[in-house]
């Protein structure tokens, strides 16, 4: 597949993302996300970019992610926020890795595990302020940042943090932002009444970096918004840069009657005499099934649209007389700086009910990253 296929990513674009959401925040200091592979980027890869962008922390979702920036070196902060029984506590509290704290059973554990290794665990207590997904309930809450206190002067624990995430960031005005940011004030004035001074507090995603201020505090966590994707429907983020380009050469083109049925279940037919045009990338590489008929490509100087059914390592593009040749380039999704009738993830994620999030993350690992851009 790496012959005819590549997702490239352009490093220098994540680095000017990161500046420029620093810029949005108002300076206010930047946690690089680059969870799930740094959103399908390449998590190595992302992270040094964000840091050559001024990002200063580095956000995970699990503790394995932690360890391997880590091992590869990086020596700056680590959160990592879901922590499932059975994961490596241990080996977190020994790489300093910041652990977010989600109910009393996580607390226990890295109290536990820290007294044991004879260390100082970080942790962050993250307060659900209404998400209701991960983080401590408000009845909870109190009970726990005390046990939490008392851990830390025991000298187990230092509270690096308190956090918590919004639900509808992406729906500017919705009426649970405000309640959110009522209830996390609320959650840290009860976490310095026990006694609690945590280096960074933190509740802003990439949709509120970009349009709440309120909601900046001592740190902001720079997610999908660092790829060059805008999490907000419509909202024009000025400035920022898609990393990725989705692209494939074409294995071949037939000529074929009007009337054709294209691919299986013939849910494509030809209306003339056609050339099809074969694409070697299916839903085994990340583009979805329910982009038959739908999904958006460049090729040939034109935008176009996958023609029939897509399978699971390749889709037909119905190109018409256009002289369209094996070995051409379709972009499937990039960015429109490059050429103007290109496709986004953006533009994908409309067409499919979806968010840009799922299509840059979903392409798959015979898919190789080609990088662009510095660092590398």
């Amino acid at each position: 597949m790496s012959h005819f296929a590549h997702a490239r990513v352009d490093l220098d674009a994540i680095s000017h993302n990161a500046r420029l959401l620093r810029e949005f925040a108002g300076g206010t200091p930047l946690m690089g996300v680059v969870k799930a592979d740094g959103y399908g980027h390449g998590m190595l890869p992302a992270a040094r970019a964000m840091i050559a962008g001024g990002a200063t922390w580095l956000g995970t979702a699990f503790i394995d992610e932690a360890l391997e920036l880590r091992r590869a070196g990086f020596t700056l902060p680590v959160l990592a926020w879901i922590i499932p029984p059975g994961e490596p506590v241990a080996e977190a509290v020994e790489a300093d890795v910041d652990l977010g704290v989600s109910d009393r059973a996580v607390l226990d554990t890295v109290i536990f595990e820290a007294a044991r290794l004879g260390r100082t665990a970080r942790v962050q207590l993250k307060a659900d302020t209404g998400l209701n997904r991960g983080g401590v309930n408000p009845a909870d809450w109190r009970n726990l940042v005390e046990a939490a206190a008392r851990a830390e002067d025991e000298g187990h624990l230092r509270v690096s943090g308190v956090w918590s995430h919004f639900a509808c960031a992406d729906e500017p005005g919705h009426p649970s932002i405000a309640l959110q940011l009522s209830r996390f004030h609320e959650a840290l004035e009860i976490a310095d009444k026990a006694g609690l001074d945590p280096e960074v507090r933190h509740i802003a995603n990439s949709a509120a970096l970009l349009t709440l201020p309120e909601a900046r505090f001592d740190l902001v966590r720079g997610g999908i918004a660092g790829y060059g994707l805008c999490p907000i429907p419509d909202f024009e983020a000025t400035g920022l840069r898609p990393a990725m380009t989705l692209r494939s050469r074409i294995a071949l083109t037939k000529r074929v009657p009007a009337g054709s049925g294209v691919s299986y279940g013939h849910r494509y037919v030809t209306d003339r005499e056609s050339t099809l045009a074969l694409v070697p990338l299916g839903y085994a590489d990340g583009v979805p099934r329910a982009a038959t008929n739908k999904g958006p490509l460049l090729l040939g100087g034109r935008r176009r649209v996958i023609s029939g059914t897509v399978c699971m390592d390749q889709f037909v593009v119905d190109v018409g007389d256009d002289a369209v040749e094996a070995g051409e380039y379709a972009v499937l999704f990039g960015d429109p700086g490059e050429h103007p009738d290109t496709p986004t993830a953006e533009d994908w994620a409309r067409i499919l009910d979806t968010i840009p999030y799922e299509i840059v993350t979903r392409v798959g690992v015979r898919v190789p990253r080609e990088y662009v851009g510095a660092p590398a």
